[in-house]
């Protein structure tokens, strides 16, 4: 919590302390939004608190988490570090996230075992512990035959949090976090910068409160969900928020009313969480007596490998023309892929040469890789089966043109190659999984229009390879960014929990050689690792 007893404050010496004085209420001013770069006097003139902090990071997610828990191991102690989030735990959001989209902590990730975000090691693994904890020869052998006799290892979902909540715990991790919003992050007159930070009410005497540091990193997770237009457009027209559902926000209800009426349900899209969504439903249908009729919307439809990687901007059947060295197993519309990207991206071939190239090229090498995909699962795999014999699972390929209600039931007009045909349901789960664009997000926002940050080859932030936000240096002050407002850039995979330790490393290494943190080498590594086998601080 933020204990200024009064809303001017005169900066110490002493990082996170203040010293009150009069008491006025300390807001931004008309001047302050429109100015790029904000002078001391400018800030303590507005009766706004400065708090002084070498480093901040934003966002509080795993990619705070990951950043944080490097320089935790390099040496940096906790009163030189603050975590700025409205979350109480750094996999909050995530846990969300994956609860909804039907993902619980007992169910598995789409996670490679060693892509461990509380282990900057990796070892032991996920499948390691999991299988050497109670001696689980199944798990050990899946490890040894994946990906050919059997299916890639993931880790369960409670595990991660598990784990995760031990290394916060282990670096010290809530005595680094600050709660509030941040909005705000501008450059300072003579270097560095002025994060604006809204305390929650009644956490601080005044309206905001201003950290002011050398070093600033960004890890605000996704902008935000959007719908595709004719759903968002049916949503609004109606008011219908039951019925029109996206897998990301909660549609619990959804499952029980379905467990109640024999109903029909449209599924769109053909990623893993379109995959989980159709699980889940077969599952209420073959263990607990549902009778829920599944009709499945392809926009692009996935024949085989000769279909190369795909192209969702194509919505013919096959989406694109083959591509030789660059082929997804896959049948039934579904192209199978273990991870969200080859697994070269975090440190092979396709590392490399992303890192090469600029501007168009680096945004078509992303096309290629890009595409909906899923990793193979043999037990929903017989599942679909069965429903495609039973007649209760059947498939769709093309485009929705327009959404109508009939009664209690929406009726979807859908243009295929066939022609357009009208499809009657009770609920429509989307899975297609689009992202908001960056400008939405108004922290995000405010970095393009005023602090110097710009775009990539596809519209997020853009980066250098050390994840410093192009065109926001201020003095000696250094900005970073990473997750997913940055992918597009020089390192793919930026958005999963490994692509966020490798943008840690990156920052991390950035920052030891601008005097911030110390060098992890292998004696340190090799104390450090013992360290967090024993649950000991760093």
């Amino acid at each position: 919590m933020i204990e200024p007893s009064a809303a001017s404050v005169v900066p110490t010496t002493d990082p996170g302390t203040y010293l009150p004085a009069q008491a006025i209420t300390g807001d931004l001013t008309d001047q302050m939004l429109a100015t790029d770069f904000w002078t001391d006097e400018m800030v303590a003139a507005a009766g706004i608190p400065i708090v002084d902090i070498p480093f901040v990071t934003i966002g509080g997610g795993i990619g705070s988490f990951v950043t944080v828990d490097y320089l935790r191991i390099a040496g940096v102690p906790t009163s030189q570090i603050r975590v700025l989030s409205a979350l109480d735990q750094p996999w909050q959001t995530y846990e969300y996230l994956t609860r909804v989209s039907q993902v619980p902590r007992p169910e598995r990730l789409r996670s490679d075992s060693a892509s461990r975000p509380d282990n900057i090691w990796g070892f032991p693994s996920y499948g390691f512990a999991e299988g050497t904890r109670r001696f689980k020869l199944n798990v050990l052998w899946q490890l040894f035959a994946e990906p050919i006799f059997h299916d890639y290892y993931t880790p369960k979902a409670g595990e991660v949090f598990t784990q995760l909540e031990r290394e916060a715990n282990r670096i010290g991790y809530h005595e680094m976090l600050v709660k509030g919003l941040v909005r705000i992050v501008r450059r300072r007159y003579g270097g560095g910068y002025f994060t604006i930070l809204t305390p929650p009410e009644g956490a601080s005497a005044t309206k905001r409160v201003a950290f002011r540091s050398q070093f600033v990193h960004l890890a605000v997770g996704y902008p935000g969900l959007k719908f595709l237009p004719e759903l968002q457009k049916y949503r609004t027209e109606h008011n219908d928020y039951r019925h029109i559902v996206n897998a990301y926000e909660a549609h619990e209800h959804v499952y029980e009313r379905l467990m109640q009426h024999p109903s029909t349900v449209l599924v769109r899209g053909g990623g893993i969480v379109a995959a989980r969504v159709l699980q889940r439903l077969m599952d209420d249908r073959l263990l607990h007596g549902a009778q829920t009729n599944i009709v499945h919307l392809f926009r692009t439809y996935y024949h085989g490998p000769n279909d190369g990687y795909g192209n969702e901007e194509d919505p013919r059947p096959g989406g694109g023309k083959p591509r030789m060295f660059m082929r997804r197993r896959g049948d039934n519309g579904w192209a199978y892929q273990g991870f969200n990207y080859p697994k070269s991206v975090w440190g092979g071939q396709l590392k490399a040469q992303v890192r090469k190239l600029e501007g168009e090229q680096r945004a078509e090498l992303y096309k290629r890789m890009g595409g909906t995909n899923t990793p193979y699962r043999k037990l929903w795999q017989k599942q679909m089966k069965q429903g495609r014999r039973e007649g209760w699972y059947n498939v769709v390929v093309g485009t929705v043109d327009d959404m109508q209600p009939n009664g209690e039931r929406i009726v979807n007009q859908v243009r295929t190659q066939h022609g357009t045909v009208p499809v009657e349901v009770d609920f429509v789960i989307d899975c297609t999984g689009l992202e908001a664009d960056i400008a939405e997000h108004r922290l995000l926002k405010d970095l393009l229009e005023h602090g110097g940050a710009g775009r990539n080859p596809v519209g997020r932030l853009d980066v250098e390879r050390t994840f410093e936000l192009k065109g926001t240096r201020s003095g000696n002050g250094i900005m970073y960014a990473s997750g997913s407002s940055t992918l597009g850039g020089y390192f793919p995979g930026v958005d999963t929990f490994l692509g966020l330790q490798v943008a840690a490393q990156e920052i991390y290494q950035d920052l030891a050689r601008n005097g911030f943190g110390k060098r992890i080498g292998p004696v340190r590594s090799t104390v450090q690792w013992w360290k967090w086998l024993l649950g000991s601080a760093p």
